[in-house]
């Protein structure tokens, strides 16, 4: 059996050029999320698939649906590759929208660029990178040794970063994807099949605007959430003695990301709303976990005179545990991962939420698992300089590949 897998391995090695300019190409249009206009770039990447002879089915989600996830327009793309009666359908799937790329780069965050053996760029590691990984894996598979029976199937969305609902999401809803087993985005050096949820909330204080050279005559907005925002940094610091079983993952926390209010320098605010960010691990139940930060949110404020309170949920994105049944991506993974890499890969959880959820929650055992480093912090996803080794890159390609072949086998 080493045969097809030396064969596999040469194949992507004698076209790792050719994958290079693919990742290139893909991260040169801009997908920053918000504001999330992505049919740019499914059109872009449809028009690269087709020059390689690859056909993709397009899936615009109507501008209402788009608009209400408070972005701006998506298409996903789904490639089908059908080898034949009888067998599994294995889908990939990658997200292409990120995050904005903010200050601090000394490299285009849309270049491209390579450096050291490194491509450099926002979604380089996070996960444009994984439509090069799972489309040339594919091609090698056709290539070199084609299945006879089963499936394949690509899933490029753009929704990951605002939840997945109108992308992968809206691909399982309206029944477009039914896949047996899932890979998908990740980090090369483990297999994932446990994760951390996600419940984002806005929080937004209401108070009573007033002249700054009579502020008794108000009621300080901003006064009111710096107290209610203390009160969820002294539960955050408790959240430290719930430890989760999962390894890879230590225990909940909170964050507040996002702070807009007042009018102007003279003015005693009226209104503050801050957004936060609340990561739970699978043991928590999300139900339980929004309940009891609304009622420390409200009950704080109900001490404060003069003050009102809305809190308004904008994600749940729920966590997950391993599904039976992925038993054969992990020993797959796992295998060829040590047979590539040198090492033995570990299965574990992620303190990150992925699109794996929205698949989980239909009873479709899936793994995360692409390329990327052996860290979400040595990749510089949402940072400054995001970028992947090329190595890396070549490596995963051929992981998934090799699996591909044992699951189709």
């Amino acid at each position: 059996m080493t045969a097809p897998y030396t064969q596999l391995d040469t194949w992507i090695d004698a076209h790792f050029d050719e994958q290079v300019r693919f990742l290139q190409e893909l991260v040169r249009v801009p997908t920053d999320t918000p504001p999330g206009n992505n049919a740019p770039h499914a059109e872009r990447t449809f028009e690269l698939l087709q020059a390689m002879g690859i056909e993709a089915e397009k899936h615009p989600v109507p501008a209402a649906e788009v608009l209400a996830a408070g972005l701006q327009s998506i298409t996903n793309l789904i490639v089908r590759r059908r080898y034949g009666a009888g067998g599994k359908t294995i889908a990939l799937n990658a997200h292409g929208d990120v995050v904005p790329p903010g200050e601090g780069w000394t490299h285009d965050p849309y270049g491209g660029e390579i450096e050291d053996g490194h491509i450099y760029g926002r979604a380089s590691a996070v996960s444009k990178c994984d439509f090069s990984t799972f489309t040339f894996a594919m091609r090698a598979l056709e290539a070199v040794c084609p299945p006879s029976r089963g499936s394949i199937e690509l899933l490029f969305t753009y929704d990951e970063e605002f939840g997945g609902e109108v992308g992968p999401g809206w691909l399982l809803k309206h029944q477009l994807t039914q896949p047996d087993l899932l890979i998908a985005a990740g980090f090369s050096y483990q297999v994932v099949t446990a994760h951390n949820g996600c419940l984002q909330l806005e929080v937004t204080v209401h108070g009573q605007m007033a002249h700054a050279a009579i502020p008794e005559s108000g009621v300080d907005a901003l006064q009111a959430a710096v107290h209610i925002l203390n009160a969820l940094y002294a539960q955050n610091t408790l959240y430290k003695a719930i430890r989760s079983s999962v390894p890879g993952i230590t225990h909940p926390y909170l964050n507040v990301g996002l702070i807009t209010g007042g009018t102007n320098t003279n003015v005693v605010p009226g209104k503050v709303s801050f957004k936060l960010d609340r990561r739970m691990i699978p043991e928590e139940n999300a139900t339980e976990v929004e309940a009891t930060l609304r009622q420390l949110i409200l009950g704080d404020a109900a001490s404060l005179p003069g003050i009102t309170v809305d809190v308004k949920r904008i994600l749940l994105a729920h966590a997950i545990q391993p599904l039976p049944g992925n038993q054969p991506l992990v020993d797959a993974i796992q295998s060829h991962g040590k047979a590539i890499f040198g090492e033995d890969i570990p299965v574990m959880g992620t303190p990150l939420y992925t699109d794996v959820r929205l698949f989980a929650q239909r009873g479709i055992p899936g793994v995360v698992y692409g390329a990327g480093p052996r860290t979400v912090l040595e990749s510089h996803a949402k940072r400054a300089d995001e970028r992947l080794a090329l190595l890396d890159l070549r490596r995963a390609t051929k992981v998934i590949a090799r699996s591909l072949h044992d699951l189709l086998a």
